[in-house]
């Protein structure tokens, strides 16, 4: 049995199109998210949303690619990651994994 569903998109107002859609995220892209939000929040003076950190991800990453001058052809396809800016989590049970990446995000430090 297949439960995903087609996502929804519709045009917004502005002229922009939202999309909705779940992603599979490693705890590590989740904490690189976290720390992007509170980034972004800290620019624009208020709370952001990890939609708005994604979406804001997404259009600096375009961006940047679209004045980017390739010096060489790519070998691979280019991919919107975010690995090589965090750190690694040491391996250990996702639990562990969520309450380290939670406490990332929330800016706390915790040995363990």
């Amino acid at each position: 049995m297949n439960d995903r569903v087609t996502p929804s998109m519709h045009a917004t107002p502005d002229g922009e199109a939202e999309l909705s859609l779940v992603v599979k995220l490693t705890w590590e892209d989740v904490a690189a998210l976290g720390q992007e939000a509170g980034r972004l929040s800290a620019r624009m003076q208020r709370p952001v949303t990890l939609d708005e950190a994604v979406s804001h991800r997404l259009r600096s990453v375009r961006a940047t690619a679209a004045h980017a001058k390739p010096a060489t052809p790519p070998t691979a396809p280019a991919a919107v990651t975010s690995s090589a800016s965090v750190s690694s989590l040491p391996s250990r049970p996702g639990a562990d994994q969520a309450m380290q990446a939670i406490d990332r995000i929330s800016g706390n430090s915790s040995a363990g």
